[in-house]
């Protein structure tokens, strides 16, 4: 399912997204970083250095189930090093995030949703939102990518996963209580408009494709995690990204631009003294056009930190 490879937007932002259009509510505490237990954990990391300054790059699952133990060994050490925190975005609240949705994310005149589809996939359109136990009508008024998205978020509560569990926000939690700064690499503005801004034509494929993967979906979440939990990158990388290449423009926008400007941070941030730890979707760090694919373009070697 195609939400899943497209970082922090795809995930967290989905359930904030959810909350923020739901009866009002209090925001949850950010949950403090899960202690070590049963279920060991060793994911992919990598550092960037020069002289004085070192980048640490840690590819995150966005929601994982409880009691990995990967917030330890060389990940701890790392981010402990780490004067700075830099995720995709800062952990918006729901109250945040609903300031922004109403322009990017929900159409409230013109055609349905469900009538901007080809009329031969509004029946597996129709029977994904009943298996997802979503009534027909309730993304209507939305944009084809947020339904894509919705999908994603009600499908990883469905196969036991949470955001709460997930990497970015034990990250961020460790970060506050440390007192340390946390940044981000893009606005929550600019995560939800590069999918508003996504041709229809390209948000209705993103959709549909997300629909005929239902049913494997359980499969493939649990086999990403198990790649990611080994430390297995590149087994990762074909895993969230093996088809998007069919969705060029798609691929492009949310993949390969992102990581050219975050290669582009990488090598300005270079310029400054310290050591930051950063955080951004396993998928962004594996792969032909990975952000250390990227950093080779401007000369720098990122080197992997086997533990």
């Amino acid at each position: 399912m195609k939400t899943l490879d497209f970082g922090q937007t795809a995930i967290t932002l989905a359930a904030l997204l959810l909350a923020a259009n739901s009866a009002p509510q209090t925001a949850a505490p950010a949950p403090a970083p899960t202690p070590a237990a049963s279920v060991p954990a060793d994911p992919a990391l990598w550092v960037v250095k020069d002289k004085d300054t070192t980048i640490y790059l840690f590819g995150t699952v966005h929601a994982l189930k409880p009691n990995l133990s990967w917030f330890d060994s060389a990940v701890r050490k790392a981010f402990d090093a780490s004067g700075q925190l830099v995720l995709e975005i800062p952990l918006p609240t729901p109250e945040q995030a609903k300031k922004v949705i109403g322009p990017l994310a929900m159409d409230p005149t013109g055609p349905t949703l469900t009538q901007k589809l080809p009329e031969k996939s509004r029946a597996a359109y129709a029977a994904a939102l009943t298996r997802l136990g979503v009534p027909a009508a309730a993304l209507d008024r939305f944009e084809p990518w947020f339904a894509a998205v919705t999908m994603g978020q009600i499908s990883l509560q469905k196969a036991g996963y949470s955001t709460a569990d997930g990497a970015e926000m034990a990250l961020d939690a460790a970060a506050k209580a440390a007192g340390k700064p946390v940044t981000g690499l893009e606005t929550l503005e600019q995560q939800l408009g590069f999918f508003h801004d996504l041709p229809q034509a390209d948000q209705i494929a993103f959709l549909l494709e997300n629909v005929k993967d239902l049913d494997k979906f359980d499969t493939t979440i649990n086999a990403m995690v198990d790649k990611w939990k080994a430390g297995d990158a590149e087994g990762l990388s074909k895993l969230m990204n093996e088809d998007l290449t069919g969705q060029e423009n798609l691929y492009k926008v949310l993949l390969v631009d992102r990581n050219a400007r975050w290669a582009d941070w990488i090598d300005t941030r270079l310029k400054t003294p310290g050591t930051v730890f950063i955080a951004v979707g396993a998928g962004h760090l594996a792969g032909k056009d990975s952000v250390q694919a990227q950093l080779a373009k401007h000369r720098i070697v990122a080197t992997r930190i086997r533990y």
